[in-house]
């Protein structure tokens, strides 16, 4: 095998803009994980790449946040989150959700849920879930979610995250 050794800490694996770069390489879905303060319907969200599932029966779910998250603790304070799969012209929505701000979803368009759950329109897809637990996770926390609703709302090409830039499907 070539390059760095196995196991170790990002320093000893190149650093972490070489363990970036290798791991940019696998291409990953991008969802929207909101909620709304259920006092004040005040919307927060964030956009994440790390998304999966994770069990059919029961129906769970994954994703992860980082730590520094400012959004994460506003979207777990409700009971329950919405997960909207988004689709390759909603490429804007997840630059703004991935960034640090206020009411991050002011003129984007979006829904609520059977449970009141802010989801984006023109997704390709949304599940409403509750947290069923949180694992840390070096700098991050694995989240673990059960789907309560879903539904598929349309067909079209996933937005994909490589490389460290929202890309299409080439076909």
């Amino acid at each position: 095998m070539s390059g760095a050794s196995m196991g170790g800490t990002a320093a000893e694996l190149g650093g972490s803009r070489c363990l970036r770069s290798v791991l940019g390489r696998f291409a990953t879905g991008v969802v929207a994980v909101a909620s709304a303060d259920p006092r004040t319907g005040e919307r927060a969200g964030l956009a994440a790449n790390s998304f999966c599932s994770v069990s059919l029966d029961p129906p769970l779910v994954s994703f992860c946040v980082a730590h520094t998250s400012s959004s994460w603790p506003r979207i777990r304070a409700a009971d329950l989150l919405g997960i909207t799969i988004l689709g390759a012209d909603q490429r804007e929505a997840a630059t703004r959700l991935a960034t640090r701000g206020s009411d991050k979803f002011r003129g984007m368009p979006w829904s609520e849920s059977p449970g009141g759950t802010p989801v984006l329109d023109g997704a390709l897809a949304w599940l409403e879930c509750a947290i069923e637990a949180e694992h840390p996770a070096g700098d991050h926390v694995i989240v673990v979610a059960r789907v309560l609703r879903l539904d598929a709302s349309r067909e079209g090409e996933p937005l994909l995250f490589f490389r460290g830039e929202y890309e299409r499907i080439s076909r």
